[in-house]
Parts: structure tokens; sequence; C-alpha cells
């Protein structure tokens, strides 16, 4: 080899000319392999990896399967079925303001997108938890600014927007007058307790419903469909070993950028094609067959009713839960993956929300309908749930005087007692003590005189609270009270051996009867209907004791009769 020759491959001109000889070789090399290979293989150019496209590929999969189209929308057929209220606003070309108000994971916030998208307004999402007014102000400004050039409205949806306080809900209140803006609040809370009466008079409230189980399968179905049209196809074969083709579905911009969850959804099946099929060679129903889905055989049906089931009604756990299953190996143990999914599952308890004035409610009604094991099963869901075992004891305190009252005077002592045994012993062990309190109470025998004597006593007090005590039960602890005429002719009641009598009520009240006597039920309700269904689910369709002597002889009486002899 000459000197020049060795000089230039050393040189940049060198360098360049060898690359080229090298890349003009390679490019024959692939040219022949896809002549030899036929049409089964078509090499495709990996596509640009973008800034959003690996954002949206790292979003969980309930956000990535959210629906595109009303169309495509499960559950809430109140809202959404044809002729419904907000269906006709829709078609009107204009949805106004409004409050949705639901459980999590009922399609709030998909709703709202959904219905932004179908009137061709403006979108802008907003959330109550890292927003405040200088996000609102700035969105309000460009919704005027659009409206004025364009005409095109602009819909701000806030998420959790019970979490903005009064002041920051009155922001809203002049635009929303003047039809500048419109709202689509989401609430979790009650919007009566939550949001200002002057945000509710300008908004409609829409009740979404928890989902049913129908409306959970189905959600689930049509996920495992989407992901299994998206999954990445795979190279037919690789020609040679130095050689790899790598071949993406045009829809996916990055093949996975979640390596735990991804990579094994695109995991193929080890078992054959054909044993994934009927015997006639169609693909089962979910109904009958243990392999509904043929592309992930470890999501058979009990996996299926069990994350139905895990879910509660809540669409995004219910993905979330399916995104495990999915991603877990295809040879999965069925009992195992069943173990991990329950234990992946937290029970949800908001202490400040409507379901723990919903689960003591219901406790509390147990008890006073002499329901023991209802009782227990309340109180158990709210400690499990990890409710103060001192908030379910001060309650059963008022229940104690509020329900059972003069029919039995040891449940008061017994209530305080428990309530002091929780603050000195806690939790677990005074869920015996609450479990004791509860049992009692539901079995004592029920009183409310004392509760509606005062109740009677109230309303007769407030008509007038200027009303003079009478002179006669007056204190006189000197001369010139005396003198004046307090407590002149008061009977010392233990002075005398038989009753007497004195002014105990101002004049306009003498007669007057708040606290009855005991046995008294002429302002208590008969209802024959309900009695009647008490004694064939309570009594073993037995009659009820304490029915009139004459209708224990004969077939019961209609109401009206019942009534007449009751008084």
């Amino acid at each position: 080899m000459s000197q020049a020759s060795l000089t230039s491959l050393f040189t940049p001109s060198g360098k360049a000319t060898y690359a080229s000889s090298s890349k003009s070789g390679l490019t024959r090399k692939r040219s022949e392999m896809e002549d030899t290979s036929g049409p089964d293989i078509a090499p495709l150019k990996r596509q640009r990896v973008t800034a959003s496209s690996r954002l949206q590929s790292a979003a969980p999969l309930a956000e990535r399967l959210r629906p595109q189209s009303l169309d495509e929308f499960v559950g809430q057929p109140h809202l959404t079925e044809p002729g419904s209220l907000l269906m006709g606003h829709l078609d009107r070309g204009a949805t106004g303001s409004i409050i949705f108000w639901g459980p999590p994971g009922c399609g709030k916030t998909t709703l709202a997108r959904l219905l932004a998208k179908r009137t061709n307004a403006v979108f802008k999402e907003l959330s109550a938890t890292d927003s405040g007014i200088a996000d609102v102000r700035a969105v309000v400004e460009e919704a005027k600014n659009l409206l004025a050039l364009t005409g095109r409205r602009t819909i701000l949806f806030l998420d959790e927007v019970h979490r903005f306080n009064k002041a920051q809900q009155d922001i809203f209140l002049p635009f929303l007058e003047l039809g500048h803006l419109q709202l689509i609040g989401a609430t979790t809370e009650n919007p009566s307790f939550r949001l200002t009466s002057a945000l509710l008079s300008r908004c409609r409230v829409f009740v979404l419903e928890r989902l049913t189980d129908g409306d959970i399968k189905r959600i689930i179905t049509q996920a495992v469909e989407r992901v299994s049209e998206e999954r990445p196809k795979k190279a037919a074969r690789v020609p040679a070993q130095d050689d790899v083709y790598i071949l993406e579905d045009a829809s996916s911009d990055v093949a996975s950028s979640q390596p735990d969850i991804e990579e094994p959804l695109t995991q193929p099946s080890s078992q054959p094609p054909s044993s994934q099929s009927g015997p006639s060679g169609s693909q089962p129903s979910m109904q009958d067959s243990a392999h509904a889905f043929p592309g992930y055989p470890q999501l058979t049906p009990k996996v299926l009713s069990t994350v139905v089931s895990l879910s509660t009604g809540d669409a995004r756990t219910a993905l979330s839960l399916l995104e495990l299953v999915l991603s877990a190996s295809p040879a999965s143990d069925e009992e195992k993956l069943l173990s991990a999914l329950r234990r992946s599952v937290s029970t949800a308890y908001d202490r400040s929300g409507d379901a723990r004035y919903d689960l003591i409610s219901a406790l509390h009604k147990s008890v006073r309908g002499s329901q023991g094991s209802a009782a227990l099963y309340w109180l158990a869901r709210m400690l499990g749930a990890g409710e103060d075992p001192l908030y379910i004891a001060r309650r059963m305190v008022v229940c104690a005087s509020e329900d059972i009252g003069l029919a039995d005077s040891r449940a008061l002592p017994l209530a305080m007692a428990t309530y002091q045994a929780c603050q000195v012993i806690g939790m677990p062990e005074c869920r015996i003590n609450l479990a004791h309190l509860v049992s009692y109470l539901a079995e004592a025998p029920k009183s409310t005189r004392a509760y509606e004597g005062y109740k009677r006593a109230e309303e007769a007090a407030k008509l007038d609270m200027t009303i003079p005590v009478p002179l006669m039960v007056r204190n006189a602890p000197t001369g010139l009270m005396q003198n004046l005429g307090y407590s002149r002719g008061y009977k010392y009641n233990p002075e005398f051996a038989h009753p007497v009598t004195n002014d105990y009520l101002p004049i306009q009240f003498h007669g007057d009867e708040f606290l009855l006597k005991e046995g008294d039920k002429h302002d208590k309700t008969w209802d024959e209907d309900a009695l009647r269904e008490w004694e064939l689910k309570e009594n073993g369709g037995h009659p009820w004791s304490g029915r009139p002597p004459e209708e224990n002889q004969g077939p019961s009486k209609d109401s009206g009769a019942s009534e007449e002899r009751s008084e």
C-alpha cells in the first residue's frame, strides 16, 4: 500500500469515503434481504419519540383509555340517554353551568370533557387542589376575549370544586351571571354543605350514581379489547444474527416507557394458538370459557369477577386493578393473583365526608329499631375503616337518652362507662366495650318521652321568651322579695303527706302537658300495613303481643278500624 493510501485512511476525506462505502454495502445487504424475504416482512422506520408521546405512555391505564365520545361512555343513563335533561341542553348547543356530584370513578371528569367536545366549546381544566383565584382570572380573561372575537364559548372544568373556600367560590359569580364563562364543577362532597348558596343558584346540580357491576364489567371488557388492539406487532423473523429489524405499530410512538407494566402486556401467551380457541375454531364467549380473553389467559372469569367486586363501582379502581392483572405473567397462579389483588385495595373512608354520617346514621337507626345484628355490622364497618371509637361512643351516649331514655335508666351510665373505657383502653380492645354497649342499647326497651317532651317545651318557650316566672315559684332570699310577693303561697311538697299543687307554669300554658304519661300513645301513628310487615319479617308471622285482644281472635282489620280501636 502506498504512503498516500495510508494517509488517506486517517484524513477526513478518507473517513467519509470509508463510511460511504460501508453504508453502501449495508444498503445493498438490506436490499438483498428484503428481496429474499418477500412480502412477509415489512420493516418500518422507527417513529420519532416526542414529549407528548412520552407523557401519554406514562399515564395510567384509566387515563389512556378514557372514552372519546358519548357513545363510548358507560353508565349514568339518566344523564346520557336521549331525552334526558342534560342531553336536551346539549342538543340546543349549550350546557349552562353544572355541578357534577358523585363518588370517585363514576365518570365526572370524562363526562365534562365529552360535553365540551360535543358543544364545540373551548375546554379549560383546573383542579382546586393546586389552583387559585389568579388561575381562574386568567381563564376568564381569555374566555372573554375569545367570546368577543370568535363567538366561541369557554367551559372551565374545575375538579374538586369543594376545595375552594367561600371567598374563592365567589370569584365565579359575576362571570357566570354575565355568561362569559360556563363552569362545570366536579365534587365528591355534598354541594349543599360545601358550596355557597350563591354559586348553587347559578348552577344545576346533576347527581352521578355509583357504577353498577354490569357497567364495570363492560368497561373492563372494552379496555382489554383496546389494549389488545394497541399491542405492538412482533417481527415475523430475524434474518441474521447481526441484522435485527424493529417493527412497531404505527399507533404507538414508544414501545414501552413503563417496563414493569407495559412489557408484560405485550408478552405473548405461552400456549399455542390452537389452545386459545374453541372446538370449532372460534373464540368462546366470556361466560362460557375460562379463557374469555385469549391474549391474557390470566384474566379468568373468577379474576374478572374479583376485580369487579373490589372496584365497588369505581371505574378508575377497576382499570388500575386490570392493569395489574394484565402485567402479570400469563402463567400466574389464579389464587395467588386473587390474593395480590385483594391486598392492593384499601378501604375508602373519609371522616369528613357523607359516608361517615351515613354509616353512623345506619348504626343509630339499627339501635333504635332494636336490630342488634345490624347495629353490630355497622359498628364493625366503621371501626374496620379506622373510625375514632370516641366518636361512636359519643353518639351512643346521645342514643342512650334519646331512644332508650326513661324506659331503662341504666343505659346512660353504661354509655358513659363505655366512653371512659374507650378513652382509657383504646383500640383494638375497646371495640369489645362498644359491642357490649351497642348490643345492650339495641335490646333495651325504648322510650322517647323525655326527648319528645323537651321538644314540645322548646316550641312553647320560643313563642315568647319574655314571659315572667309566676310569683309563687320565684326565689325569695331577702325580706324585700318576700314583701313583693315572691314565693308567696308556695307549698313545700315534702312537708305534706299528700299531693299538693302550685302554679308551676305561666298562666298561658296552664293545662298544657309537655311530658306525656307513661303508656300515653295518643300522638303515635297506627299503620296496619307496617305492623303486618313487621309481623311477617321479624315476628315469624305471629301477631304482635301488643295488639288489642279482639284482634287476636280473628283476621286483621283494615288500618282505619284499627286506628279507631286504638283511640
